[in-house]
């Protein structure tokens, strides 16, 4: 966590930047703090929505915390990002997600 903590510490100077939140969000998703990740990410796709590894990371932060329809949502933004970015490996991984979560709505 020793790098939220700084990257925090940044943030509270005024720093405030989509980079920023990215590395936020990305910090608190590996240490397995997803509503922290949440917050950040979409702070930085706020600041920045064409930044395709933020959707991918917030929808797969969503889709942890179990919000099935929200992560798909975010899923289907990055999945448009991805595509209009030419980044046809995101756009795959995010695929697998929708995937995913459709066949988890189909067992409902």
């Amino acid at each position: 966590m020793a790098n939220a903590e700084y990257l925090e510490k940044l943030l509270a100077t005024g720093k405030d930047s989509s980079l920023l939140r990215f590395g936020l969000g990305s910090a608190y998703f590996t240490a397995g703090n997803n509503d922290k990740a949440v917050e950040h990410l979409r702070c930085c796709i706020a600041q920045d929505d064409n930044y395709t590894a933020a959707f991918k990371l917030l929808g797969k932060a969503l889709y942890r915390l179990q919000q099935w329809h929200a992560a798909a949502e975010v899923f289907k933004r990055g999945f448009s990002c991805a595509s209009g970015n030419g980044d046809k490996q995101a756009e795959k991984e995010i695929r697998v997600f929708i995937e995913k979560i459709k066949r988890r709505q189909t067992k409902a």
